[in-house]
């Protein structure tokens, strides 16, 4: 894959994640540069965006609500854990499946 096919996979990805704002700026452009330039797996890049917003989403109803997410570095961390984790596809499917309805909420 070429570094272009995959920043544009990422910015899709990160631009269709519930909980963000939707809009692309170039420091996003760039994370997803060296994401691409440490050979982060484009799965493991959409696995973590899906973990991280079913975990923003599995908060007690009466917590306060959260901010929008304005910038694709907010997910490094989940990023980071994903790719040290052993667990199967199939979870981060489950997860994406309850997760679709929400799609193009922000």
């Amino acid at each position: 894959m070429e570094s272009f096919e995959y920043v544009r996979g990422v910015l899709d990805a990160y631009r269709a994640t519930p909980g963000t704002c939707g809009a692309i700026r170039r420091a996003d452009r760039t994370f997803a540069l060296r994401l691409f330039d440490r050979g982060v797996p484009l799965t493991v890049v959409e696995n973590a965006l899906v973990l991280a917003c079913a975990r923003r989403l599995a908060r007690p109803a009466d917590a306060p609500r959260l901010g929008v997410i304005r910038s694709l570095a907010y997910f490094a961390p989940v990023i980071d854990e994903v790719l040290g984790l052993r667990v199967d596809d199939a979870y981060f499917e489950h997860l994406r499946a309850r997760l679709t309805p929400l799609r193009g909420q922000r």
